[in-house]
């Protein structure tokens, strides 16, 4: 039935330099050959299964150009205690193995499987009535992590994480053990009608909220969730601030639904500085349920969303100064670190070396650069530096009594990572993004350079979208 629906013919354009790689059969998961194929500025990854025929999926449409997004060359930076063996190939070892390139950043606990809402597209599935996972199996998690070279930076997942009341004691648990940093991946349903609960997070050591805010409008929410939230989402916000929680707005973009509004949930955002302390955007990817099998049309890619990003906020943030991830393959997230002077204009972190947000500033020697989750040197610096600063970026800093911004500093340092880190972060505001992968546009080479991992059930440590990763009728590879 699907080589019927699926396979056709296709021209086939330059193949770009050096850009064979693999992926896998959306129907039968099999790892077959890849090809990147240029089509002007558009780029395809190209795949043939000897049994479900060929697929082209569109991975790329610049500018800038796919080949100068990539940038030089990095090393390598494997985990430090693999835990499984290369037996079958990626990506089937997992756990992780030798041949993995990346250590672990941040890690993905699913602490449930249940969820108060039902929306049409999530990547886990989320189920109404599942059994959670009790306390003695998530401190084996922790210990698990702790053996393979933790502690990491840890988000706490679903499901929704917050229909579980005992949320802060695992966050607890976890600081116990040498867990630091907890950011929480949730609808904000709760936050929104239990500010004791945010109370209690926060008392545990919870750093900051990744809020699920895909619009500015309710048309938006039906669409994509299947319920009005927008009220939920804004109550959730002001709770987090009354108890100092830091927020980062998380829109999942879908064409053609809320792609018309990242300018909007920009704005939205800044309106609630300091504790909205960014907005990272995930274009849709097609794993777990969803409605059908997905189309060109139905994607937006990562040159995209900057080029809207410029355009629906009328060159206050420009293209050219995002910039690609200094750890994980370039293809797969974009960043943009600002501050926000006292009149509002948002200016580049990275660019601020001739003048400060309000004068004069010393020189900068170092670059800051992104590695998606976390920020760090280069590619294989250290861990715990990478993850100091995204705990840094992403938690509220200090401010008055009323909640207001401390007041811009006459000079803003920029000559070291913890001089710009010591002033600018009240004034600080990050946007960045980041395209997971799924059965249709996996790129093997771009899933051996992840470093956002999922310990799963069975205590393997597995690369995001590997451990999402599910068939054209929705059969998952790791996820159980």
């Amino acid at each position: 039935m699907f080589r019927a629906r699926w396979w056709v013919m296709f021209p086939h354009p330059e193949v770009l330099a050096s850009q064979r790689t693999e992926s896998v059969c959306p129907v039968c998961l099999q790892r077959i050959p890849a090809e990147r194929i240029a089509d002007g500025d558009d780029v395809y990854l190209d795949k043939n299964c000897p049994e479900h025929g060929s697929f082209r999926t569109i991975i790329w449409r610049g500018p800038p150009s796919y080949e100068s997004w990539t940038g030089p060359a990095k090393l390598p930076s494997p985990p430090e205690r693999p835990s499984t063996s290369v037996s079958q190939g990626c990506p089937f070892d997992c756990g992780l193995c030798p041949e993995h390139r990346q250590h672990t950043c941040c890690v993905v606990l699913e602490v449930t499987k249940r969820c108060n809402l039902n929306c049409p597209v999530c990547f886990a599935e989320s189920r109404a009535q599942a059994a959670d996972p009790d306390m003695a199996t998530i401190e084996s998690w922790f210990k698990r992590l702790l053996s393979t070279g933790g502690p990491y930076n840890i988000q706490l997942s679903g499901g929704e994480p917050t229909l579980r009341d005992d949320l802060p004691e695992i966050i607890t648990l976890g600081r116990s053990l040498g867990f630091s940093f907890f950011q929480l991946n949730t609808n904000g349903l709760r936050l929104a009608s239990d500010i004791a609960y945010v109370r209690r997070l926060k008392a545990a050591g919870l750093g900051c909220v990744f809020l699920q805010f895909d619009g500015t409008n309710d048309a938006i929410y039906r669409t994509i969730r299947g319920a009005a939230l927008l009220a939920d989402k804004t109550k959730a916000i002001s709770n987090c601030a009354a108890e100092r929680l830091g927020v980062v707005l998380v829109p999942t973009l879908v064409p053609g639904v809320n792609t018309g509004d990242i300018g909007g949930i920009i704005d939205y955002a800044l309106a609630r500085r300091p504790a909205v302390r960014g907005v990272h955007f995930q274009p849709i990817s097609y794993f777990g349920r969803y409605p059908k099998p997905p189309c060109d049309g139905d994607r937006i890619t990562i040159p995209e969303v900057m080029h809207q990003i410029e355009r629906q906020t009328e060159g206050r943030i420009r293209a050219a100064e995002f910039r690609p991830p200094a750890a994980e393959n370039a293809h797969c997230s974009f960043h943009g670190n600002f501050v926000v002077t006292s009149d509002g204009t948002l200016k580049p972190a990275a660019n601020l070396s001739d003048s400060g947000c309000c004068g004069p500033a010393a020189p900068e020697t170092k670059p800051l650069v992104q590695l998606g989750c976390c920020e760090s040197e280069a590619a294989g610096a250290a861990s715990r530096k990478a993850q100091q600063y995204v705990a840094l970026r992403w938690t509220l800093p200090g401010a008055d009594a009323a909640g207001s911004a401390a007041e811009c500093p006459e000079t803003m340092r920029v000559d070291s990572l913890d001089a710009f880190l010591a002033q600018s972060r009240q004034q600080s505001f990050c946007v960045s993004g980041m395209a997971f992968q799924d059965a249709w546009n996996i790129d093997l080479e771009r899933l051996r350079d992840c470093f956002i991992h999922v310990v799963g059930a069975d205590e393997r440590i597995v690369p995001f979208c590997a451990y999402n990763l599910t068939d054209a009728l929705g059969n998952a590879l790791y996820r159980k």
